[in-house]
């Protein structure tokens, strides 16, 4: 088991609530940007720490570089999230949020798309191979 795989679990609960509050206070048809803003405001009254970016080794063929490498919202160094306002969540952005995943070692990641107009229905959760 992924030694935060149980920090993440519990933190996406959390996550959950919080980005149903959002979508509660802003409906859908927004652009991602304002949910964005308006999610890292309610993870920060919820005392939950947040980060957009971070320096990740990249390896390649016996090479090992350093990359910063932009994401939505990494929650606590274990909870990636990846937020978008689209009629139609695509295999790409699955996809990419598995390969962050990979990246930066996290457990579980949460696709949350806030176009749905019930936001149950655009949440999917995916956990890193291995990892639970």
């Amino acid at each position: 088991m992924h030694p935060l795989f149980q920090k993440a679990d519990k933190l996406s609960a959390e996550v959950i609530g919080a980005a149903m509050e959002v979508h509660s206070q802003k409906g859908s048809g927004l652009i991602e940007s304002i949910y964005e803003k308006c999610f890292l405001r309610e993870l920060e009254l919820k005392k939950i720490g947040t980060s957009a970016q971070k320096k990740v080794d990249i390896e390649y063929k016996g090479t090992v570089f350093e990359e910063f490498l932009k994401f939505d919202i990494l929650v606590e160094d274990c909870l990636l999230l990846e937020l978008k306002s689209v009629e139609n969540v695509l295999p790409v952005h699955k996809a990419q949020l598995l390969s962050y995943m990979k990246l930066l070692n996290v457990p579980i990641g949460l696709l949350i798309n806030f176009h749905e107009v019930h936001l149950k229905n655009g949440i999917t959760r995916m956990i890193l191979p291995g990892a639970n």
